[in-house]
């Protein structure tokens, strides 16, 4: 069928296509952790606002709390005076004993505000510690995440128009190779954390996993007649020369 890429083509654009994806994963590599840190940052200096806004509503409820424990101790209070002035006038032991147990009621519910108020005073302050604690993490973490955005994104200014244009370079590439090939080669990139697929026979060893390739299966390689996957690792197996195959397939086509 005329037009058909050869064998030896097919393997020099899948070996070219790896080429550039290197390239791209060398970026990767330069910007290293950073992308998570900066994503995993985000998420926890979002988790410490949060806390911190509880726990402000937490002390702000604490202390409107003890506000209307303090205006009860001096309701109480008022009220204790005007029951006390109103025992200089008793006429009988009935209205004297109402009155002296209403100031009994009212200095209980002074001593309960006090209660109240001396606990809460005591949470308010561990609640302030915690939370004095938690702005000062957070304080830390958006110091830390500003750093870390300034090194990335100085390294995205370096390397990013060198990316776009490896990309639009793999994308290219990509579309003159089958699916099934290329099904094939981003499946075996994806198994492996160097995202090597491709790989040449480097002193009779696969280039990928290191482990021997056979003297026969060399030469059937070197001929580039079939596509030879290493029978360890399962990458795609080129020689050092893969290279100049279109341009020797292109002579061999013209001669």
């Amino acid at each position: 069928m005329a037009g058909e890429l050869t064998v030896a083509e097919k393997l020099k654009q899948l070996y070219e296509l790896q080429q550039i994806d290197s390239k791209v994963d060398e970026f990767k590599v330069l910007k290293g952790e950073l992308p998570m840190e900066v994503s995993d940052l985000e998420d926890e200096i979002a988790g410490l606002e949060t806390r911190v806004g509880r726990l402000k509503g937490q002390v702000e409820e604490m202390e409107a709390d003890m506000s209307r424990q303090e205006a009860k101790i001096k309701e109480a209070e008022a009220l204790s005076l005007r029951y006390k002035s109103q025992l200089e006038n008793v006429k009988n032991n009935r209205e004297y004993d109402a009155l002296t147990k209403e100031l009994e009621l009212q200095n209980l519910d002074i001593q309960l505000s006090e209660k109240k108020i001396r606990g809460a005073n005591k949470d308010i302050q561990n609640k302030q510690e915690t939370l004095d604690a938690t702005q000062e993490r957070l304080a830390a973490k958006q110091k830390d995440l500003e750093a870390k955005k300034v090194e990335l994104e100085e390294i995205i200014q370096k390397t990013e128009k060198e990316e776009e244009r490896l990309n639009k370079q793999a994308d290219k590439v990509r579309k003159n190779i089958e699916d099934r090939l290329l099904r094939a080669y981003d499946k075996v990139r994806h198994s492996y954390r160097n995202g090597l697929a491709v790989v040449t026979v480097e002193r009779n060893s696969c280039g990928g996993c290191f482990n021997m390739i056979p003297p026969q299966m060399q030469l059937e390689i070197a001929m580039r007649k079939k596509i030879i996957a290493c029978e360890h690792c399962g990458r795609i197996l080129v020689d050092d020369f893969i290279m100049d195959a279109g341009q020797e397939e292109k002579e061999k086509q013209e001669a």
